[in-house]
């Protein structure tokens, strides 16, 4: 067991990935020579050279599609883009083509290809680079999408994914890169659609994912001096969704609060609050609550962007009224 920052978690698992299969490529905008903005891919030119490490131009919609095309040939394509935000460049390849291609074509073409890009607020980025839009994704048939929390999962879910035979979006947030956690030394992988239960609790749930996941284990400890005990699970990924365990956590509870980055208005906590009201209503105390982000665009001022996200102590009133 290695301690590991989250990037180096993610670049072990690509560099053991393109070793291990020689259809591996990535491709994005300074991802060579300079081992990507958050230093990701560092290292991944020097071994695997200018063939399988692709620098691109700055045009995501061209060499998205270009990926596309690349994983309908047979090859794994990993694509790098720089911010979620961008992603609204590509989406007809990855919306269009991507999602659709194995659907339309009754299951004999497949699109094996892993699109990473990270989000969130926190870095004083302003609008255009400080967005979480997870619901995008969320909402297409044929995509999956991830969002680890850990370095452990970050390690093992780009594992999975660059194995899966779909398309699957793997969204980071840029707060997680530098925090660390234990990955174990031998190779392994963490299935997709499979949510984790981060801390065991009695009275409340909170279910999130991401970034917001450290919040929420910063929140239940400091209930559980009050005398409040919360379930936190970290769901990992939005697609495949783990409703069994969110059905499991909510009935043990009997009260939960989903807790996401994004904004509350279209974002993925309502359609799981409507699962969760839908299936488990009889075992509840009371209804799903939210806690998210709000609905304006991130400021470039630092204070003012804090005020955006949901903080710990947003979190903690959120439980207090409820239980």
């Amino acid at each position: 067991m290695a301690e590991m920052m989250y990037r180096e978690a993610l670049n072990r698992a690509l560099f053991e990935e393109m070793r291990r299969d020689p259809t591996v490529f990535v491709l994005g905008e300074n991802i060579g020579m300079r081992g990507g903005s958050y230093q990701v891919t560092v290292g991944l030119m020097k071994e695997f050279g200018a063939e399988r490490v692709i620098d691109t131009p700055l045009a995501e919609a061209t060499f998205t599609g270009a990926a596309v095309g690349a994983a309908l040939a047979g090859t794994r394509p990993i694509v790098d883009i720089l911010f979620v935000d961008f992603t609204t460049l590509p989406m007809d390849a990855i919306v269009n083509q991507a999602a659709k291609y194995e659907f339309m074509s009754g299951g004999q073409g497949h699109v094996p290809m892993v699109l990473r890009t990270q989000g969130g607020a926190g870095n004083g980025l302003a609008a255009q680079h400080s967005q979480s839009l997870e619901a995008f994704f969320y909402h297409i048939p044929g995509l999956k999408l991830v969002m680890p929390s850990t370095p452990h999962d970050a390690y093992g879910l780009l594992v999975s994914s660059i194995r899966d035979n779909q398309p699957t979006i793997f969204l980071e947030h840029k707060l997680l890169y530098m925090t660390k956690g234990d990955v174990p030394d031998e190779a392994f992988n963490v299935p997709l659609g499979k949510a984790d239960v981060k801390k065991e609790g009695e009275d409340i749930t909170l279910i999130t994912y991401s970034y917001m996941t450290l919040k929420c284990l910063e929140a239940a400890e400091l209930l559980e001096k009050e005398g409040i005990s919360v379930e936190v699970l970290d769901l990992r990924t939005l697609k495949p969704l783990d409703q069994e365990a969110i059905l499991s956590s909510a009935r043990k509870t009997g009260n939960v609060i989903i807790v996401h980055e994004a904004c509350k208005r279209g974002g993925v906590g309502g359609d799981m609050a409507a699962m969760i009201m839908e299936e488990a209503y009889d075992d509840l105390d009371g209804p799903v609550t939210r806690v998210c982000g709000r609905d304006t665009s991130i400021p470039y001022n630092l204070e003012l962007e804090k005020v955006c996200i949901p903080t710990v102590e947003d979190i903690i009133e959120a439980v207090i009224k409820i239980t």
